[in-house]
């Protein structure tokens, strides 16, 4: 089992992943093998401006990132991962101007690979804008 990492720890470390920064990507929280990250609410994030709705391609970035966090979070000893396979299906449009939380869970490891799912929502976990599910490869593999 992998150690537990303070939550400021992991905090601070997305401070320097740059494409956090770009998409204002923040840490919410681990717990019972979730990992929470959330998606701030950006004009520069918007699909068509008309609707103030994000693009769908930023809320897979979040997806990937909580995907790829908790993988490495359950990870004995912690390394590089990467995306195999990642499916989101969009249940309905975000709400517009309103911040998204993505939450992510590796269900099962095995020597090389994981296997993640999980939702994105805004103010109520049961009634996600999407649903993730998602294969990563470990590293030295």
């Amino acid at each position: 089992m992998a150690e537990a990492i303070p939550a400021e720890m992991v905090g601070r470390a997305l401070g320097h992943v740059p494409h956090f920064n770009a998409l204002g990507i923040s840490f919410r929280s681990i717990e019972d093998g979730w990992v929470e990250l959330e998606l701030a609410y950006s004009e520069s994030l918007v699909a068509y401006p008309d609707s103030g709705v994000i693009a769908n391609g930023a809320i897979f970035a979040l997806m990937d990132s909580a995907a790829g966090m908790a993988v490495v979070m359950g990870m004995p000893v912690r390394g590089p991962v990467a995306t195999i396979d990642l499916r989101i299906d969009y249940l309905h449009p975000p709400a517009p101007f309103v911040a998204l939380v993505g939450r992510a869970q590796c269900y099962r490891s095995t020597r090389s690979m994981a296997f993640v799912r999980g939702v994105a929502y805004q103010d109520n976990i049961d009634h996600p804008v999407a649903h993730m599910v998602g294969t990563f490869v470990l590293s030295g593999t």
